[in-house]
């Protein structure tokens, strides 16, 4: 008998309701200003007036989404894409439809 049996896989963690949600954003920086303008390819397209420079446009997208669904910043964070337009974004406190809701009207 084999001792080298694999551990079973541990099953995907579900998050609670008020846990929070992921959100798909597509950025535009060096707008002339900055606001939510619809959807583009699945991704909620975010112009900003911050250009891409130091971390300027990122910062700019968190205050923005901070701002849009009443959180505080601590509570959005972006988890992929920093470096480019299009990012994935987590946020605690409030789930991906009641975010899209607060967003896209």
């Amino acid at each position: 008998m084999s001792t080298n049996a694999k551990p079973p896989a541990e099953a995907p963690r579900r998050r609670s309701p008020g846990e929070g949600g992921r959100l798909d954003i597509r950025v535009i920086p060096r707008a002339p200003r900055t606001r939510v303008d619809g959807m583009r390819g699945g991704a909620i397209l975010i112009r900003l007036a911050a250009p891409p420079v130091d971390g300027a446009a990122n910062a700019a997208l968190i205050a923005f989404l901070a701002t849009a669904l009443d959180l505080p910043r601590r509570n959005i964070r972006i988890v992929s894409g920093e470096t480019s337009r299009d990012k994935r974004v987590a946020i605690e406190g409030l789930d991906e439809p009641a975010a899209r809701t607060r967003l896209l009207g």
